[in-house]
């Protein structure tokens, strides 16, 4: 049986040649004031995020780097497309840590 984390670097090493520019994940790692948020890292979590997200979802998804609140917000929710995004969300943040750990 595959797991997840194999099958994410596949996908990753097969798409890393049409992912030349940073997508608004990764800008917004980059620019938020966390210690952890090292370029590697930030250009990791948006290769999973171009593999799990929506690109609506990855600007939502952006936004929480400058105002958490928001995802909090989201989080408790009670529309049915907040409930959709924050499965998504959940998948992704899941994918990511696991393959972006370092």
């Amino acid at each position: 049986m595959i797991k997840t984390p194999m099958v994410l670097a596949t996908l990753f090493a097969a798409t890393l040649p049409l992912m030349a520019f940073a997508g608004p994940i990764e800008s917004a790692c980059n620019r938020s004031d966390r210690q952890a948020a090292t370029r590697s890292l930030c250009n990791c979590i948006d290769k999973v995020a171009d593999m799990t997200l929506r690109g609506s979802d990855q600007k939502r998804v952006a936004s929480f780097f400058k105002d958490p609140d928001r995802a909090q917000d989201v989080k408790m929710s009670k529309r049915d497309s907040d409930d959709a995004f924050w499965d998504r969300y959940k998948v992704f943040t899941t994918q990511a840590e696991a393959f972006c750990a370092g």
